[in-house]
Parts: C-alpha cells; structure tokens; sequence
C-alpha cells in the first residue's frame, strides 16, 4: 500500500487511542471511585489532570519533534502512553491513579500533533485530502463511542480493562512507526522560549477554566470574567512574542494564509459548536427525556452511523466541488439539526431522532473534514510545522469551549424558573449554540473560491 495511505491510518489509530481515553473515562468513574474507596465527585480531578496536562503541553510538541526527530518523539509518546496506561489500571489509590493520568496526558500532548505533523510534512498536496480524511475521523468517532464503550466494559468486565486495552493496540503502533513512519523527519537546534511556552499554555488553561467556571455553585461570576480577561492577555502577549522575536516556540507564518485564518476563526467556532452535541444529547435523553443509558447511547450511534456514511464520498466531494460551497452547504444543514434537536420532545418518536442524528453526522463529518484539509490547503511547507501547533492548540481549545460554554448555558438556564432542569432548558440552550455557529458561518463566505486548488 503506499504511503500516503498507510501514514494517515497510522496516525489515525494513536489519535483515536488518546481521543478515546479522553471520553471513555465518563461512564466508569463511579465504578473507579467505588475500589479505590471514595466518591466519583474525587475521580473527577483524573479528567481534569488529563486534559490540563494534554492542553499545557500542546504548545511544546512543535519544538520538541523538531528538535528531537519527529519519528523519535512520535515512538516515545505512544510508549509513554502505554506505560501510562498500565499505571492507570494498577493504580491503588485516588492519588496514584492521578499521577498516571497526568503521564497519559503527556503522552498524548506529544502523540497526537507530531503524528499530524509527520503526514503533513511527508504527504504531497494532491494527496492532502485523502489523509485529512483519515485524520479526522477519530475526533469524529471517539466522543460518540467513548461513553457507552466505557460504560459496557465497565458492566460486564472491569474497568481495569479500559486501560489494558491500550497496551497491544500501542504496541501494534510501535511496530508500524518502526515499519513505515520515514526517517527523513529533519533535527532543527533552536532555543526553548520558555516565556512563550508558560504564557501560551496559561492562556489555554485559563480561558479554558474561565468557561468552565460559569455557572458553577459558590464561584462568583467575577472571578470567571477576571481569569477569562487574564488568560486573553495571556494569549495576546504569547501572540506578540510569536511575532516579534526570532525564534518563538510557536511560528504564526501560517496566519499569512488567508484559508488557515479563516479555518482557524470562523472554522474554530464551529467546530466547537458541532462538539456540543455528544455532550447535550445524551443529557437531554437521560435527564430530560427519562431514557435509560443503554436507549440513549443506542440512539447516540446514529450520529456515527452519519459519520461513517459520509466518509466513502468526502474525498470524492472535496475533489470535485469548491470549499466555498461544500461548507456553506454542509454548515447550513448542520446548524438545520441543530435547531432541529431543540424541537425534540420526549413525545418524539425514536425513528425520527434517528433520522435526525444521521442527517446530522453526515453533515458534521463533511464539514470536520473541510476544515481540517481548508486549514492546510495553501499552507507553504516550511510553515507546517506551526500551522499544525496552532491547530492542534484550537482543537483543544474549542472543542473544550464548546463543552463547557454548553454546560454552562445549561447551568444557568433554570435560574429563570425556579432552579430545577426541564427540557426547555437545553431547547434553550441549542439555539444558543445554534446561533455562535450561524455567527462563525460568516467567515465561510469569505473562503476564495480558488481556495485549495494544489490539492485537486
């Protein structure tokens, strides 16, 4: 098989590990508290050590790959990431399993960005959709199968297993890294800027925080807004470094390309949107429908089941049709379901939810996809290296905005009537993303119509 084919699904798989074990956690902290002897409420600090430590280290990897080799570094992420693992599942106590959360973060942090970035620097611009199109698929599918996949090996074997289950499928990856993945990843020696990696990772994690702070009982809504103004100011002077000195951690040549900054607003915006519907959807047939897990998680896989249906023509799509027009056309209809879910009842009958979340996962594979081959489309060689550190970075960030700006919103919705959840609330609080995901759709207009040309 050539390589531009074999590469991509390399990476494909360690990114659909990392993603999974981001979300399969959900479902068997419980489970997780209950042998170690505490409360679920504790374990909620392992997912938040994960992702703080996935986020804070992003910034890092571009400089670490080319300092090191990225084939190097990508071989040792996934090792680290499997040793991890293992700790996780031998771990005794709260604290342990902790600690092994924070190495599988560390991991992951370099696993995921410098396995992109060994397929965008070794694959040819006319080969660029097609390995998009495999890169994509793990933030496409692992949100949806993480929980109810967490939750089955939880029930009828042993958490234990969630982890263990990383070891021969990392192993399998190591030995195809050794196979396949070139050689040829060029050394560069240049000086860590230590400045820029503190102030580039305390603004992710406190615009992060700020969001997730909104809402929450007993924090007062000053000090969101105040560590929200701290980590904008945070970003801004990581930005102005990146511009001004020599050699900044994170390059933003990139951001000279008009389709990279268009993908990177308006496209950031709506991917965090889209990412707003594993997270509501099962809350809104639990909580406000009255479903039982196993019904909600059944009807969760239609949106898969669109994802999966929609990738056999992306690439043929994104081959013969303008990215103008496939984007307005697959964000219409995505922002058309979301409206759509906000008409939901608990009276709606099942065939129609799943219609619904079908239509919805063709459109949102379409246009992850989209954005994802958009972002590099036009961007020069030498300058991919930090066009992927920034989109590694947004990814993160917006996916995670999104979550926590929903969760917010709903938080906040039933002080309007008496503090006690109902369906309006999330009615309510999809048509609120709705309308941020109409608002980014602006920046699809401004998409030159000759855009991405090198790779048709």
């Amino acid at each position: 098989m050539k390589l531009p084919a074999t590469l991509p699904l390399l990476v494909a798989s360690t990114m659909f590990m990392e993603q999974l074990d981001g979300t399969i956690l959900v479902t068997a902290l419980p489970e997780i508290a209950r042998s170690f002897g505490g409360t679920a409420a504790q374990l909620d600090l392992s997912v938040s050590a994960y992702l703080v430590t996935l986020s804070f280290m992003i910034p890092a990897s571009g400089w670490i790959a080319d300092r090191l080799g990225a084939k190097r570094v990508y071989g040792w992420a996934i090792v680290l990431f499997i040793l991890a693992s293992i700790l996780c599942a031998a771990s005794q106590t709260v604290w342990q399993f902790v600690g092994a959360r924070i190495l599988q973060g560390l991991g992951g942090a370099m696993m995921v960005p410098v396995g992109r970035l060994i397929v965008l620097r070794e694959t040819e611009k006319k080969d660029l959709i097609r390995a998009i199109a495999y890169l994509t698929w793990p933030a496409l599918s692992a949100p949806l199968l993480g929980p109810p996949l967490g939750g089955f090996i939880t029930a009828y074997f042993s958490w234990h297993r969630i982890f263990y289950i990383n070891v021969p499928l990392g192993l399998v990856a190591l030995f195809f890294v050794w196979k396949i993945v070139p050689g040829s990843q060029f050394v560069e020696r240049r000086k860590f800027d230590a400045a820029g990696f503190f102030l580039a990772g305390t603004a992710i994690l406190s615009l992060l925080f700020s969001i997730e702070m909104l809402g929450r009982a007993g924090i007062p809504i000053i000090a969101a807004v105040a560590l929200f103004g701290f980590g904008l100011a945070c970003g801004v002077m990581a930005i102005r470094r990146g511009l001004y000195i020599s050699a900044p951690l994170i390059s933003f040549e990139a951001f000279r390309t008009l389709t990279f900054r268009l993908a990177m607003r308006g496209g950031g915006v709506f991917r965090g949107c889209l990412a707003t519907l594993p997270f509501l959807l099962p809350l809104l047939f639990q909580v406000g429908f009255g479903l039982d897990p196993v019904t909600s998680g059944t009807l969760m896989l239609a949106i898969f089941a669109g994802n999966l249906g929609m990738k056999p023509a992306t690439t043929w799509v994104l081959r013969h049709f303008r990215f103008k027009r496939i984007m307005l056309v697959s964000g219409c209809i995505a922002l058309a379901t979301m409206l759509g879910c906000a008409l939901l009842t608990a009276q709606t009958p099942h065939v129609v939810i799943v219609a619904l979340l079908v239509v919805s996962g063709l459109a949102r594979s379409m246009q992850f996809t989209s954005l994802s081959t958009l972002a590099f489309s036009d961007v020069p060689k030498p300058a991919m290296g930090g066009a992927n550190t920034l989109f590694s970075m947004q990814q993160q960030a917006a996916n995670a905005c999104g979550v926590a700006i929903a969760g917010a919103l709903l938080r906040l919705a039933p002080f309007s009537h008496g503090g006690v959840q109902t369906v309006a609330d999330f009615q309510f609080t999809f048509i609120v993303i709705a309308m941020l995901a109409a608002i980014a759709m602006i920046d699809f207009y401004k998409v030159p119509l000759n855009a991405g040309e090198a790779l048709r």
